[in-house]
């Protein structure tokens, strides 16, 4: 398993309490840990350039803020994160690997319309699956960047989108 994070570790120390503890109990399972990767070039990144995965998932993707969430350029942002994860994903899969994104259901997460977005990338969706936080033991989703970062978000309705390159028939 690896485990990425756009941050630097220094960051992410700065900015999670439990960030030690956590990555601790990673590496202690045997995760491989790499910081400062940008979903959008991932595929590029001299520590994953080489590999494969038999599954690549991305919980709550976000671009950060530049507007409110409804705003047409704050969409934009934030499809252009996932567009440019899913070109990235699509080139580390394993033949029959697949892609999960974890994402809001609710009005205005549904302007991202990321179905249509990996259907671009050609990639086709395999299942939707309802996400629900407390088959996670430990899961603590985060804001990711400004002065609230280490606190949770309401993730309130959403699924994992379940995305493969090949057509299952």
């Amino acid at each position: 398993m690896v485990a990425t994070s756009l941050d630097s570790k220094p960051s992410l120390m700065i900015k999670y309490a439990k960030a030690s503890q956590n990555l601790k109990e990673l590496e202690d399972l045997g995760c491989t840990i790499v910081n400062e990767v940008d979903a959008k070039t991932m595929a590029e990144h001299p520590l994953l350039q080489d590999r494969k995965f038999s599954r690549i998932i991305y919980y709550f993707p976000h671009a950060g803020f530049c507007g409110r969430e409804s705003d047409d350029y704050q969409i934009e942002l934030h499809k252009d994160l996932v567009r440019g994860f899913l070109q990235n994903a699509k080139l580390m899969l394993w033949y029959f690997g697949e892609i999960h994104i974890t994402h809001k259901t609710k009005h205005p997460y549904t302007l991202w319309d990321i179905e249509f977005l990996a259907s671009c990338e050609g990639l086709s969706l395999v299942g939707e699956v309802k996400f629900n936080k407390a088959l996670y033991p430990g899961y603590n989703n985060k804001r990711g960047s400004g002065s609230s970062c280490d606190q949770s978000f309401l993730i309130g309705e959403c699924s994992t989108f379940k995305f493969c390159t090949y057509l299952l028939k």
